[in-house]
């Protein structure tokens, strides 16, 4: 009878509740795309986008690029009445303002919903909740896909070109005779039109986003250092959670001071909404290009045209004079030598990285020398895995070009990627240094281990650090400093009336006197 009630009571705790399930799935999808959307609106309203078309559709696109989804541009110039003029267009490039935006969002809403079940959560609870996450988050960007398309069409008379009689001596100087035939061709040139259209691919679109919110959730359950795992996991509390939460603190940190220069470089420039609208869609962009380049991982690129001025000085100057040869850190000092502050402040946030692993990590019976081996073993490894993911995320292609008449009127391109394998090599490296450095650090001024989680002093056997963050209370009492003394302590004391009353006395041996 009583083993039919604990089963009974097991199957109740394991019963998915899925109206919660439903509920909790919704408000995370719903406030990670109102964030994404609108950091994608604000970003290319301020950028002066919405002046040449709808900002729905080009909102749409962006939060679908922002996930890891694609995006087809397209155009038809037909010019001059002659076929097979067209301009061709093609982009590869993540505005990771967005994606991080919704991210945040995503996670913060994930992981409150998990601590509101208690010390450990079911494997099958874990994979229903992040299972409806994901399936709502794709039904929302196939949504996105379908609206994320338009079709921007430029006429000649909007720009002026019937104001100019005879081509307004603007053609005097082309070379190969091309400035004689113009100035017949411009009234063909006023009736001219241009469509430039983008639309989203729904199939790539949607398998980039079920691997960006997956990749979300993961990254999420890695980091998150009070959040309930299953059993299985609990190794992780200990093992994993203390060097990824220190790494993503230290990234997003650098991404918030990225911030804070855009909006400082954006109060004495002319055009401040410009700065202000590429540090919202692109800050993380260029702080998580400029991290691995901090830490020696070569970059290979390629600048032409227009596109040239995309890329951030001295890289600009040097991928339109050298596109054969990697950027390193020691060309560009050739170039400027500031770029050395980039390493310094690269080692300044690696160590921050290391006290903080150091300090969420339980000590327990190892020396100073071994805790400060395993710091910087596990801040090694995931150092080598995230600083590979900066560089293919931060990967950049871009090209466009005109083609009127057979010659190229118009031609740029941008090309940029970081090699992973180094980005791989050197991110160990750097973390392993950092690790240890930051552990011998943290033991010496004695705050080794004094954020531990009590998910990772629960899995560590209760052997925390110098100070754990294990509270006690009348439940679970702190332990004593000395052995109880019930003289001293009223607690320990027996109440007179509850004592037991002193054995009678007898007669004298001797019998009674008379």
């Amino acid at each position: 009878m009583g083993a039919m009630r604990s089963s009974a009571a097991v199957g109740q705790v394991d019963r998915i509740r899925w109206g919660d399930v439903l509920l909790t799935a919704i408000a995370c999808v719903s406030w990670s795309l109102v964030g994404m959307a609108g950091v994608a609106a604000l970003g290319l309203h301020l950028l002066g986008a919405d002046a040449a078309g709808s900002l729905g559709p080009m909102t749409a696109a962006a939060v679908v690029l922002g996930v890891g989804g694609s995006v087809t541009p397209s155009g038809d110039v037909s010019a001059f009445g002659l076929e097979g003029a067209e301009a061709t267009t093609a982009i590869e490039v993540t505005p990771l303002g967005v994606g991080l935006a919704g991210a945040l969002l995503l996670a913060f809403f994930f992981l409150r919903s998990l601590r509101a079940l208690g010390v450990e959560i079911s494997p099958r609870e874990l994979a229903a909740r992040a299972g409806t996450v994901a399936v709502l988050f794709l039904a929302m960007i196939g949504g996105l896909a379908w609206a994320g398309h338009d079709v921007i069409t430029i006429d000649g008379a909007s720009l002026g070109l019937d104001q100019l009689p005879d081509g307004g001596g603007i053609t005097d100087d082309l070379p190969g005779g091309i400035g004689d035939l113009l100035p017949d061709r411009l009234g063909d040139l006023v009736e001219a039109e241009a469509a430039v259209g983008f639309t989203v691919d729904t199939g790539p679109s949607l398998l980039g986003a079920l691997v960006w919110v997956l990749g979300v959730l993961v990254l999420a359950l890695l980091v998150s250092r009070r959040t309930p795992l299953p059993a299985a996991l609990s190794f992780l509390h200990r093992a994993v959670r203390p060097a990824a939460s220190a790494l993503v603190t230290v990234l997003l940190v650098a991404v918030a001071a990225g911030l804070a220069a855009a909006a400082y470089a954006a109060i004495g420039d002319d055009h401040p909404g410009r700065i202000a609208g590429a540090a919202l869609l692109g800050a993380p962009n260029g702080v998580w290009l400029a991290v691995p380049l901090g830490m020696f991982v070569p970059w290979e690129g390629k600048a032409t045209g227009a596109l040239v001025e995309v890329l951030p000085a001295p890289l600009d100057e040097f991928f339109s004079v050298s596109a054969d040869e990697p950027a390193t850190i020691g060309r560009l000092a050739e170039l400027d030598g500031r770029v050395w502050l980039l390493v310094v402040a690269v080692a300044v946030m690696m160590l921050f990285a290391g006290v903080l692993t150091a300090v969420r990590t339980p000590v327990g019976a190892l020396s100073v020398g071994g805790f400060a081996g395993r710091c910087a073993l596990r801040l090694g490894v995931v150092t080598a895995l995230v600083v590979p993911l900066m560089v293919w995320l931060t990967a950049v292609s871009a090209n466009a070009s005109l083609s009127v008449l057979g010659f190229d009127a118009f031609g740029a391109g941008l090309s940029l990627r970081g090699q992973a394998g180094m980005g791989l090599l050197l991110g160990a490296v750097w973390g392993a240094g950092a690790g240890g450095l930051g552990a011998l650090l943290a033991s010496v001024s004695g705050a080794a281990g004094g954020r531990v989680s009590g998910f990772a002093v629960a899995e560590a056997g209760g052997g925390g650090g110098a100070a754990s963050s294990h509270s006690s209370g009348p439940y679970d009492p702190a332990a004593p400093f000395r052995p109880a003394n019930p003289d001293t302590n009223p607690y320990l004391q027996i109440p007179d009336e509850l004592r037991d009353p002193p054995p009678e006395e007898g007669p004298p041996r001797g019998g009674w006197r008379r």
